[in-house]
């Protein structure tokens, strides 16, 4: 698996958004150490200089569960724009945590309430930075 690297941009987002919540008890602290310990450990770079490859905020992903034949699509988002029945999962959000940063072809390790699964990233159908749309 490769070295998280996450857009600057992004970087100070979550965080903000993460004290923010905070204040608010809008996360709990064990999701919140999680996502600050997935960003702490990342590759902090411009945003003009991701790759297109890597996991990004608002970026629309399709994964493949690796103990089942199910694929799933979806797009990460910041908390107050999240909404379900639009495939829209808040970067708080156990899933989006685990796959911020990572690369098409990475295999990420998650904890279901059936037990743990693996996840694929199959493609990313859309990133920020790959098209151009670097403040969003």
């Amino acid at each position: 698996m490769s070295k998280l690297i996450v857009n600057r941009l992004d970087y100070a987002r979550i965080k903000k958004c993460i004290n923010d919540a905070k204040q608010f008890n809008s996360i709990n602290n064990v999701e919140a150490a999680k996502l600050l310990a997935e960003l702490n450990s990342a590759k902090i770079v411009e945003p003009e200089a991701i790759p297109s490859n890597v996991v990004t905020m608002n970026s629309i992903v399709k994964l493949s569960f690796l103990n089942s034949s199910k694929q799933v699509e979806f797009q990460i988002v910041y908390p107050g724009n999240a909404n379900f029945k639009e495939h829209k999962i808040s970067i708080f959000s156990p899933i989006a945590t685990a796959l911020i940063g990572y690369q098409i072809g990475d295999h990420i390790e998650w904890v279901v309430p059936a037990g743990l699964t693996e996840l694929r990233i199959d493609e990313i159908v859309y990133q920020p930075e790959a098209a151009g749309d670097f403040n969003l």
